[in-house]
């Protein structure tokens, strides 16, 4: 192992080569930056998702990003012209797009190594912790880890260790880099009253899911607040939120049936709060995205509550939710896994929420539609979609007719869209009466 500053590590790349980077909060922010720096590359390509790090390494005319997940500063780049890629592939299929493209240098943040050799991945297992190891392994390979103190020490589970040693490391960059900071929005009425209706889905003692944004945050103050608890967690990402369920005293983790007595994610992502706490915590345990976004793994879980956001629906309950007027918003994640993972089972529940209308210039446009026009990329198909919520309430499309879920969509819509809906309704349906 060498160590080394991030400009010296940068002059290990060769001009055309090839780059594997983890996901958002993990990314090694002074390496990146230093790479930025360098003007020589004749043909760059770097794999990664949700970059939080400015640098002019990615405007470079000779740099190829190709994204798993668009994160704002993903669409700021492709805006701006620069060279970016999108691979639709949803997150546990990182694992193999990684081991296809075996990019010939990984790298990473993490913590510093303790007395022992070993650095904490902190907070990101993800879909690279297979590929850095085997990078380490292979002299023909270049592993970089960059260190920092602000990057909290966190442990795995059983076979799934979270950590790689100094043996395997090629280089160690020491840098003061901090994690991306990913605070929560303040939530508007309109998210509050979407919040409020999924608590009322929640029963005690169930496993819990969120995603990112302002509704699965109130959910969780919601929780925090209330008068139930007993949760488990086995959650893609690990939030702020969930983490304020666990100081209010409403996790136990002891009724999952998987992994019980601690929490599960694949990363996380929140405020300096949130990494200060993870540091050293035994509560939570970080494993693969193969294990946590497994939907057979997802589906063991005890009452397992999914709860994610949406941008469109049809009244047949096809769902988009990583694409914006044809462009690439966001991306696929454990989105569809965590839809899918709970479907068979009648005590779990998938739950999508949005917002009923948005604003399109000085008009008010509804996110439910009666039908999405040609060309829309639709995330999830209508045959795994359980349960819609917006401010108005929610929507059971399980077992239902397109008759049904058409009235179901339509009285949690707008209600200026309710009659155009209940009339595409009944088009989709054929004009026949619905079943009883």
């Amino acid at each position: 192992m060498r160590r080394l500053s991030a400009h010296d590590a940068v002059d290990l790349f060769q001009a055309t080569d090839t780059l594997g980077l983890p996901l958002g909060p993990s990314q090694p922010a002074a390496l990146l930056e230093a790479m930025g720096s360098r003007k020589d590359w004749e043909d760059l390509k770097v794999f990664g998702a949700l970059v939080t790090v400015l640098t002019d390494l990615f405007t470079h005319p000779h740099v190829h990003y190709l994204s798993g997940f668009f994160g704002p500063l993903e669409r700021l780049l492709r805006d701006s012209g620069a060279n970016i890629g999108f691979a639709p592939a949803d997150f546990r299929r990182f694992v193999a797009l990684l081991e296809d493209i075996s990019p010939r240098v990984m790298a990473t943040a993490a913590s510093p190594p303790d007395r022992d050799g070993w650095c904490s991945l902190s907070l990101h297992a993800g879909a690279n912790t297979g590929s850095l190891h085997a990078a380490g392994a292979d002299p023909d390979r270049l592993l970089v880890v960059e260190v920092s103190d602000s990057y909290p020490v966190t442990y795995g589970w059983g076979e799934h260790g979270h950590r790689l040693h100094v043996d395997e490391i090629d280089v160690l960059i020491e840098s003061d880099s901090t994690p991306y900071e990913i605070a929560d929005p303040e939530p508007t009425d309109v998210e509050r009253s979407i919040a409020r209706h999924i608590q009322g889905l929640i029963p005690d003692g169930a496993t819990l899911q969120t995603g990112i944004g302002a509704v699965p945050s109130v959910v969780a103050a919601l929780l925090a607040e209330g008068d139930g608890g007993d949760y488990g967690i086995h959650s893609e990402m690990f939030t702020t939120g969930l983490m304020k369920l666990h100081q209010a005293g409403k996790v136990s983790n002891m009724r999952k049936g998987q992994y019980e007595g601690v929490s599960v994610c694949t990363f996380a992502g929140g405020t300096r709060e949130l990494y200060d706490w993870l540091h050293q915590n035994r509560e939570v345990a970080f494993l693969p995205v193969e294990v946590v976004n497994s939907p057979e793994l997802i589906g063991a879980n005890r009452s397992m509550i999914t709860i994610n956001a949406a941008l469109s629906v049809d009244i047949h309950g096809q769902v988009v939710a990583d694409t914006r007027s044809g462009e690439q918003f966001s991306g696929i994640g454990g989105h569809e896994d965590f839809v899918a993972g709970t479907g068979l089972a009648l005590s779990d529940r998938s739950i999508l929420c949005l917002p009923s209308t948005y604003r399109a210039g000085e008009e008010v446009r509804s996110r439910i539609v009666p039908w999405f026009a040609a060309g829309t990329v639709i995330t999830t198909p209508r045959h795994q979609v359980d349960v819609i919520v917006t401010e108005h309430g929610v929507a059971e499309l399980q077992g239902k007719t397109v008759h049904q879920r058409g009235e179901a969509l339509a009285a949690i819509a707008h209600p200026d869209f309710r009659d155009d809906l209940l009339e595409a309704a009944e088009r989709a349906s054929g004009g026949a009466s619905p079943m009883p």
